[in-house]
């Protein structure tokens, strides 16, 4: 008799959060599991959440910012021994307040180009071209790009009427 093997899967969300041609990355504290890996910032689907809602959640209490969620770029799995993680990658073209260091060590912008070079968890870098050509797409960086210079001309106004 073949004994099956089970294995646990994980559902994660993870931001694509780009500034240019530089995408945020944070890296994972002390004393948890991948420590001094750097990530793209998200984290687990709570049971029953929506993946966009967990995603908002995820980005509230890692980077205190309230994100606007895009669409779902791509998903890939990995395994981790016993443990699968699905993980799901969507678009964040827009966000309110600065990225901040509630969970993570330390956070980064990154050049796309440069991501090869980044110490990424396994599962990240597995899928590191897709990552890659989902930043690249043309119309990815216009969107981003429009609702920056959106949120700077509104930031902008604010401070004049202060």
């Amino acid at each position: 008799m073949v004994k099956s093997r089970k294995c646990y899967w994980i559902p994660v969300v993870t931001a694509l959060m780009a500034k240019g041609d530089e995408v945020l990355l944070g890296l994972r504290p002390k004393g948890t599991n991948l420590a001094g890996f750097w990530e793209f910032p998200g984290g687990k689907i709570e049971p029953e959440e929506h993946p966009k809602l967990a995603l908002k959640r995820e980005l509230k209490e890692e980077l205190g910012i309230e994100a606007e969620i895009g669409p779902l770029r791509f998903s890939g799995v990995h395994s981790y021994g016993e443990s699968g993680i699905l993980l799901m990658f969507y678009e964040v073209p827009y966000w309110k307040g600065e990225p901040k260091t509630l969970h993570h060590e330390s956070l980064k912008w990154v050049k796309i180009t440069d991501l090869k070079d980044e110490k990424l968890p396994e599962a990240n870098f597995k899928l590191l071209d897709k990552i890659i050509e989902a930043l690249e797409l043309p119309l990815f960086k216009a969107i981003t790009t429009a609702k920056q210079e959106q949120r700077k001309d509104v930031s902008e106004n604010k401070s004049k009427d202060l």
